[in-house]
């Protein structure tokens, strides 16, 4: 299975991911609270995925995804997004993120969500 990337700024809603990745046989291998944390994390754990929330105080999901994805263009990210940020979601797509999930996270749908980008080239 995957070698995940949690980024979140919420200590709640990563412990909640890393529950539904681990059941479904996913490692999570690093955890981030912040966007500006994403470079180095991602370096240092060299995930498969990365889950990445939209919306996060310091540095929003969007820029950290464009700042990984210019250093690492064959980073598989998948947002994480609250119901009211569908026009960030497509600015997500187009940046280059795999897929994206909605909150509050329906587990079946995750992990499917993640197994497919996993198979992704």
């Amino acid at each position: 299975m995957a070698k995940i990337m949690i980024v979140d700024d919420s200590a709640v809603m990563r412990k909640n991911i890393r529950s539904i990745l681990e059941s479904g046989g996913h490692e999570v291998v690093s955890e981030a609270a912040d966007g500006r944390e994403v470079l180095v994390n991602y370096v240092n754990s060299k995930p498969d995925i990365v889950t990445m929330d939209i919306s996060m105080g310091t540095m929003s999901g969007i820029e950290a995804l464009e700042l990984l994805l210019k250093s690492y263009p064959a980073a598989k990210v998948v947002m994480v997004s609250a119901i009211g940020h569908k026009q960030q979601v497509l600015d997500a797509i187009k940046l280059g993120a795999k897929s994206y999930v909605v909150k509050p996270i329906d587990k079946a749908r995750f992990l499917d969500i993640v197994n497919k980008v996993e198979l992704q080239n």
